[in-house]
């Protein structure tokens, strides 16, 4: 399917409005032909003939066909524009619900400013050739055929002289569409480099200011900003090494026809009637030669755009989507077996290593190591984020590949690491995994999670808007937001990824203490650094360089005196109070 097929998909939709504009198309474009020809009555009846009396109607009538020709001209337009505007509506969707269907693997490896000119710069490019480039087109080659049709019942030797330079505008046009092809691919990654780090600097910039980065990230952007105006000049030459040539040519046609309709005229061999009603149909074999060059130009863009977009919507996702199962709600056991994980593209470099262990509905896992060590990326494959290289994740006895994606999480409530706040008010981002939650509900989550107490204190307590990823709110405000959007699902297996490593020691003590109560019926994953964060869990995991090296409660951890003891040794220096004797 090549890319005109491809972008008939959508546009199809509206095949009435494009029967409409034919037909109003056909109308507009054939009156065109009628004034040159009353032009040419009027030279030889009224002014050569002399009969005055036709003038008037003669005018009259002119006057009328350009009013009509311009109506539906502008009726046409607008039913194309409309066209173009609601193919790239459900174009949009398509491509934002396909970005919803796709996994973490694709955003790993795609950046957010390429996507980003995938949904507005390429969307954009494929609108205007529905909306505007096609039915230039379209006029273009009515007009260069209907012309010479017309030119020839006019006079055959006059017409002949000027169609012999049309071969020398083809040559032009097919090279100029292969010079500017590569051209316009390098345009859109060049683009789409500069988005993307604009994208990231807007989003950064406040690590820029506290680090007085702001001049070397000018010179970036400079650098980003030189080479994309350096690829639009490399197509600006492309087109003043052909345009003028093309213009050229097309315009040396008004010098033959004067030139050689002049001599035919002196010669008898056609009325001066004749030329002018020749020269009035003359530039519309004049327009689609001086067009020709930035219709190219613009279906070079549109081709260009179709690929970058075409790519996405055909990327599928690692982790296949299907349907639910009339399966009822998760228990929550959960088994790792012997479990490995290495990204697709770097399968030397193993992430997680013969992974082992048992959590039975209820339980909490608690799961500490250093950073890099692998504790993220094992909860990510709970949720079924990413797939096991080797061995088996099941829960409830089932391999967690039987399940379907959307179900699976649906049982399953994160609080990641990285806490993302959308800009809605608290209760929404609260109620964000079940809308319809009611007021006392999301009242009472918060309070589990400590935020009950801020959020009434903030000018419009659970309405305050917050702004975009919680702009305005504490590092710690935020998590325990995020904590309590986690608790409004009510889920069978609840991940906590270094839930509290923002709040103070008796705000965790607080929150632990609530989360208690909740957490006996529910199956708890607790990542964390701080060792007081999962003492108390039924099965502590430390991992190290992807592999579980030690685990157990934190009693027997603490009387082997291997690795946990060192760890809690060290961390007894930096939690206030505590002591080796009250390990339990």
């Amino acid at each position: 399917m090549n890319n005109f097929q491809w972008v008939w998909q959508y546009v199809k939709a509206n095949r009435k409005k494009i029967v409409l504009a034919l037909s109003l198309f056909i109308i507009s474009t054939g009156l065109i032909l009628v004034n040159p020809y009353i032009m040419g009555l009027i030279v030889d009846q009224v002014i050569d003939a002399h009969q005055d009396a036709l003038l008037v109607p003669l005018l009259v009538l002119m006057i009328g066909i350009t009013v009509v020709r311009t109506v539906t001209r502008y009726l046409y337009q607008i039913l194309v524009e409309q066209t173009g505007q609601n193919a790239i509506f459900d174009l949009r969707e398509s491509m934002y619900a396909k970005l919803h269907e796709l996994d973490f693997d694709f955003f790993n490896h795609t950046r957010v400013g390429d996507i980003m000119t995938r949904m507005t710069g390429d969307t954009d490019a494929i609108r205007h050739f529905i909306s505007w480039v096609s039915y230039q087109i379209l006029e273009c080659v009515f007009y260069f055929i209907v012309s010479i049709i017309v030119m020839i019942t006019i006079n055959w030797q006059l017409t002949l002289a000027l169609v012999v330079v049309t071969p020398v505008i083809y040559i032009l046009t097919q090279a100029m569409a292969k010079a500017q092809h590569p051209v316009f691919f390098a345009i859109r990654q060049s683009f789409s480099r500069l988005n993307s780090m604009v994208e990231e600097n807007i989003s950064g910039n406040r690590i820029v200011k506290s680090l007085v980065r702001e001049d070397y990230e000018i010179a970036k952007f400079s650098a980003h900003n030189a080479d994309y105006k350096q690829q639009n000049m490399a197509a600006a030459k492309v087109s003043k090494r052909f345009l003028p040539w093309q213009d050229g040519i097309a315009n040396s046609l008004n010098v033959i026809a004067l030139i050689f309709g002049g001599y035919l005229v002196i010669q008898n061999k056609m009325t001066l009637g004749d030329l002018i009603v020749f020269n009035g149909y003359l530039w519309m074999l004049n327009q689609p030669m001086r067009m020709s060059g930035w219709l190219i130009n613009d279906t070079e863009r549109f081709l260009a755009s179709c690929v970058k977009i075409r790519q996405m919507l055909a990327t599928k996702p690692a982790i296949q989507p299907k349907s639910a199962d009339q399966t009822k709600r998760i228990r929550g056991n959960v088994m790792f077996d012997h479990v490995s994980f290495h990204f697709q593209d770097d399968p030397d470099n193993a992430i997680l290593a013969d992974i082992s262990f048992t959590a039975k509905a209820g339980q909490t896992i608690g799961i500490i190591g250093e950073t890099g060590s692998g504790k993220t990326t094992l909860i990510n494959l709970i949720s079924r984020f990413y797939d096991a290289s080797t061995g088996q994740v099941l829960i409830d006895g089932r391999d967690i590949r039987e399940y379907a994606p959307r179900q699976l999480r649906d049982n399953i409530s994160m609080v990641m690491q990285d806490v993302f706040l959308f800009s809605n008010s608290i209760k929404e981002n609260i109620a964000f995994g079940r809308p319809q939650m009611a007021r006392d509900l999301i009242q009472t989550v918060a309070q589990v999670a400590d935020a009950d107490e801020f959020i009434e204190r903030m000018p419009e307590g659970y309405e305050t808007i917050v702004g975009e990823r919680g702009v305005g709110l504490s590092g710690g405000q935020k998590q325990r937001i995020s904590l309590a959007r986690a608790l409004a699902k009510d889920p069978a297996i609840l991940i906590l990824d270094d839930t509290t490593s923002a709040v103070d020691m008796e705000t965790e003590t607080k929150i632990q203490h609530e989360l208690a109560k909740m957490m006996t019926k529910k199956t708890t994953f607790i990542i964390a650094n701080r060792i007081s964060s999962v003492r108390d869990a039924d099965l502590i995991l430390l991992l190290e360089k992807g592999r579980v090296v030690e685990s157990g409660t934190h009693t027997e951890l603490m009387r082997r005196h291997g690795q946990y003891y060192e760890v809690f040794q060290k961390q007894l220096g930096l939690e206030k109070g505590e002591q080796i004797g009250t390990a339990k």
